[in-house]
């Protein structure tokens, strides 16, 4: 049976902070999960960029 009530984990999409700055077309976005309980600021990942073709910086957007 399924867990009731509202729970600490939440989905959340990361997008690319540095492909904004770089004035190119499209955007660079991931889908995760994290508890809310134990990181209730918005988090930031390296995660890859296919369009800068390189390792870039995440971060949490609502």
């Amino acid at each position: 049976m399924a867990k009731k009530g509202k729970g600490n984990r939440i989905q959340v999409i990361l997008e690319c902070t540095e492909h904004k700055e770089s004035g190119q077309p499209g955007t660079s976005r991931y889908i995760s999960m994290k508890n809310r309980k134990n990181t209730p600021g918005r988090i930031e990942l390296k995660k890859y960029n296919p369009i800068l073709r390189k390792y870039t910086l995440h971060r949490e957007i609502k």
